[in-house]
C-alpha cells in the first residue's frame, strides 16, 4: 500500500538520527574538533605533532614526548563561539510554501577542554603519558517551528577519549610512539515529523478537503533519540631530528567503531496515533534503536625549523578518513522497518603554516593559517549543519612566568566558504537556500613542569 512505504519512508528519514551522527561543525571537517592545544591553535595546528614544549602530543603525536625532560601536566580550554544561519525558502510535498522562521543562529558557545600529562621514566629512555580530549562533536539547534523542521531542529553529538601512551627512544634523534584510546560517544537529536504529508499522500484530493483532519504542516509530531556507546582505538607515531634545526612528526589515528544503543521518543498528535495504530501498528512508539558510527582515521605529516635562535616555521598537512562514513544503517526494537541513509562522504586534506618567534625570555609570539576541506559534497549536504571548505587566522602567545609555569593564550578565526543547500526531507518538503558560517575560538591554557 502506497500509504505503508510512506510512513516506513518517514519513520526511517524524518528522525534525522543519520543527519545528526553525522553532520559538520565549523571548527574542522566533517565533526572533528582539534581543540587539544592551545599553542597549537595559536599557530594554526601547524607542527602540531613536531614541535617540542607542548603536551598535548600525547593525543597528536605520541613519539614527540620524548623530547620532554621533565614531567609536564598542561590543562587546555577552548570556547569556541560557533554562527550558523540559513536564508532559505520551503515546499510541502505537495508543493505549497513552508511555514516557520529562518531557524535563528543554530550556534552557540561551547567549551572544550583538553588535559595532558607527561612523565620521562628517568634515564631508560621511555616516556608515558595520558590525556583527556574531545576529537569530536558540536551542539547546533533551530527554532522549532523554522522552515527546515523537518530536516533538524536539534543536534547534540559529545565524544570524549581518554589515551594513555608511551614513547621510546631508538636512537638520540628518532622516537617511535604508540598509545591506547578509550572513547566514549553520546549522541542526542531531534527534529519535526511532518504526519499531516505523510497521511494526505494516499489521497490528496480527500485530505484537502475543509472536513479533512489531516493536512500538511498541520499534524506536526516530533522525535527525539539520545544513544550512547563505548569504543577502543589506537594512534602510533615516530618523531625524526636530522639536525638540530629540524624535525619531522608522523602519527596515525585509527577509526573507532560505535554501535550507538539508545530510545527513541517520538510526540503524535492523538487524531494521528488513532490512525496509525490501526494502518501500520508499531511504527512512530517509543522504542530502542541502534545505529553504527565510525570515527574516522587521520594520519598527520608535521615539520618544525628552527630558522634562528628566535624565529621557526612549522608546517602541518593531515588526512582524516572519511570515506568511513558511506551510510548510517538505523534498527528499532520495534516492528519498525531498519533504514539506511547514504552520506558517500569523502576524505579530507587540512593543510597549515605556522610560525614562532621568541620575543625574549618570558614571551613567545604565535601565528598561523590553514585550509581545511569539507567531505561533504553538494548533494549530501544538510542543514543539521551545511558543512563546507574553510579557512583559519590564527595568532598567540606564551608566558613564561616562571622556569616551571607558563600560561599561552590563543584566538582563531574560521571562516566557511558558503554553501548552498538543495535537500528533500522524508515526509517530502523541500528545502532551497544558502547558507552563512563562522566560528571565532578563543583559548588559555597552563603548563607546569616538575
Amino acid at each position: 500500500m502506497h500509504f505503508a512505504s510512506r510512513v516506513i519512508h518517514v519513520s526511517a528519514l524524518a528522525l534525522g538520527i543519520a543527519g545528526a551522527l553525522a553532520f559538520g561543525q565549523a571548527q574542522a571537517s566533517g565533526f572533528q574538533l582539534k581543540e587539544n592545544s592551545v599553542k597549537a591553535t595559536g599557530r594554526a595546528y601547524a607542527g602540531s605533532g613536531a614541535a617540542s614544549g607542548d603536551a598535548s602530543v600525547v593525543i597528536n603525536n605520541p613519539a614527540a614526548m620524548s623530547t620532554f625532560e621533565q614531567n609536564a601536566v598542561q590543562a587546555d580550554l577552548h570556547a569556541i563561539d560557533l554562527s550558523y544561519t540559513i536564508d532559505a525558502t520551503g515546499t510541502d510535498a505537495f508543493g505549497r510554501p513552508m511555514t516557520g522562521g529562518d531557524g535563528g543562529d543554530a550556534g552557540d558557545l561551547s567549551g572544550v577542554p583538553a588535559m595532558s600529562a607527561i612523565f620521562p621514566l628517568g634515564d631508560s629512555g621511555v616516556t608515558v603519558g595520558a590525556a583527556i580530549s574531545a576529537p569530536f562533536g558540536l551542539k547546533t539547534e533551530y527554532d522549532a517551528d523554522w522552515i527546515g523542521r523537518y530536516h533538524a531542529v536539534e543536534s547534540d553529538v559529545r565524544i570524549i577519549d581518554l589515551t594513555l601512551a608511551a614513547s621510546f627512544d631508538i636512537t638520540d634523534r628518532f622516537s617511535f610512539g604508540v598509545g591506547m584510546i578509550y572513547e566514549r560517544a553520546e549522541v542526542t537529536l531531534s527534529n519535526a515529523v511532518d504526519f499531516g504529508s505523510a497521511l494526505c499522500a494516499p489521497n490528496p484530493a480527500a485530505c484537502f478537503a475543509p472536513t479533512s483532519p489531516f493536512f500538511p504542516q498541520r499534524n506536526d509530531g516530533f522525535a527525539k533519540v539520545e544513544g550512547d556507546d563505548n569504543g577502543f582505538g589506537w594512534t602510533v607515531g615516530l618523531h625524526w631530528r636530522p639536525t638540530d634545526n629540524l624535525a619531522v612528526g608522523l602519527s596515525h589515528r585509527s577509526e573507532i567503531d560505535h554501535e550507538l544503543r539508545g530510545d527513541v521518543d517520538f510526540t503524535v498528535p492523538a487524531n494521528v496515533a488513532a490512525v496509525l495504530g490501526v494502518v501500520r501498528p508499531g511504527n512512530f512508539v517509543d522504542t530502542g534503536v541502534t545505529a553504527p558510527l565510525t570515527t574516522p582515521s587521520i594520519t598527520t605529516l608535521s615539520g618544525v625549523w628552527q630558522a634562528t635562535e628566535s624565529f621557526a616555521l612549522m608546517a602541518d598537512v593531515s588526512k582524516t578518513g572519511w570515506s568511513s562514513l558511506q551510510s548510517i544503517d538505523i534498527d528499532y526494537d520495534s516492528a519498525q522497518p531498519t533504514s539506511s541513509e547514504a552520506y558517500r562522504w569523502q576524505d579530507t586534506i587540512f593543510m597549515s603554516l605556522g610560525a614562532e618567534y621568541k620575543l625574549n625570555d618570558a614571551f613567545t609570539l604565535r601565528a598561523g593559517v590553514a585550509y581545511d576541506e569539507t567531505p561533504v559534497s553538494d548533494a549530501t549536504r544538510t542543514p543539521r549543519l551545511p558543512d563546507n571548505n574553510r579557512n583559519w587566522y590564527s595568532f598567540g602567545l606564551t608566558w613564561a612566568a616562571s622556569e616551571a609555569l607558563e600560561v599561552s593564550a590563543a584566538y582563531t578565526r574560521i571562516v566557511v566558504d558558503d554553501p548552498e543547500l538543495d535537500i528533500v526531507s522524508s515526509s517530502g518538503s523541500r528545502l532551497v537556500g544558502d547558507a552563512e558560517g563562522s566560528a571565532n575560538l578563543f583559548g588559555v591554557s597552563a603548563q607546569y613542569r616538575f
